[in-house]
């Protein structure tokens, strides 16, 4: 008889995925999985791999090596049987501009071999969660841009999946907006659905996530809950000193003070375990501006991935 303490089977798993494209290799010996119930956050630096992988996930591009599996069956044999439990939000928009709000729904849950009948019974639902009733007869292009993403969100969900994969759901979004989102996809998590979310917003990752996986160059070189990963690679204070002279701090007394000390532009970002002698050695320099704050997963980001601004890839 197995034990009651063995662990359960994943919901989705991806096993030494790799993607090449001529001499580049965009997904290198990738492994991960996603819990019922969990969200996982990819993050990394443009060209890391995160939006092949998530097609490599819906059957979209085919691997050069490794397995992806999902509620028991495997990608790509199964990709039908996978899609119709999967819920999709794309960093593009792709609501039908001709259809109306309640249109796009009715629409998209046809491509799932849903009834029209079925369909319509769950579009008020639907249409509340997205915070977008009054707004049914409007056409995709007489809506902001949160409420084009709160319907792309609404769509994704009209085949109640199981698994939803969000690629960057709110880039481009105010932040009331991006908060309003952030609320649906936690209420989404209560009701114990689980989600794939890549995203360059740390304060996004580090609010929904339950977990972290950190690529870069199509490797993983991070893995945890956010907090564990902040305390594993960072001290815990950081301080950023900005202002006139900031910069000659680096090769001053001061970094002394420090366990490590980076420049970002014209700030000066010392990271320490206790930053009281510090704060107090920069009271006698008035002229700077510092500010003091715990370690973010933005420091983890910028540790792990560097300061170097990418182009896309």
């Amino acid at each position: 008889m197995p034990s009651s303490s063995a662990t359960p089977e994943p919901l989705f798993a991806v096993s030494h995925l790799s993607k090449r494209y001529g001499d580049n290799t965009v997904v290198d010996d990738l492994s991960f999985h996603i819990a019922a119930g969990e969200c996982l956050g990819v993050i990394g630096p443009n060209g890391a791999g995160k939006t092949t992988t998530i097609r490599m996930c819906l059957g979209q591009s085919v691997p050069d090596g490794g397995s992806i599996s999902a509620f028991g069956l495997a990608m790509p044999r199964d990709s039908l049987a996978i899609k119709a439990q999967l819920g999709v939000v794309s960093q593009l928009d792709t609501l039908d501009p001709d259809f109306s709000c309640a249109e796009n729904l009715l629409v998209y849950g046809r491509y799932f071999g849903m009834k029209s009948g079925q369909i319509r019974e769950r579009i008020p639902a639907l249409l509340a969660f997205a915070s977008l009733t009054s707004k049914a007869t409007a056409k995709p292009g007489e809506l902001s841009g949160g409420m084009k993403r709160r319907l792309s969100l609404a769509r994704a969900l009209v085949n109640n999946p199981r698994l939803l994969l969000l690629d960057e759901p709110t880039t481009g979004l105010d932040p009331q907006a991006r908060h309003l989102m952030w609320e649906r996809l936690q209420l989404l998590l209560q009701e114990g659905k689980s989600i794939l979310l890549t995203t360059h917003f740390m304060d996004e990752a580090e609010r929904l996530c339950t977990r972290l996986l950190v690529l870069d160059h199509g490797k993983k070189i991070a893995e945890g809950a956010p907090r564990d990963l902040i305390s594993q690679h960072l001290e815990p204070d950081v301080v950023e000193v900005y202002g006139a002279g900031a910069l000659e701090l680096v090769a001053g007394p001061l970094q002394a003070l420090a366990a490590r000390v980076e420049v970002s532009g014209e700030t000066v970002f010392f990271y320490t375990q206790d930053a009281k002698p510090l704060l107090q050695a920069l009271s006698a320099q008035p002229q700077l501006r510092t500010l003091h704050r715990p370690a973010n997963l933005e420091d983890l980001f910028l540790k792990l991935t560097g300061r170097q601004i990418r182009e896309d890839a």
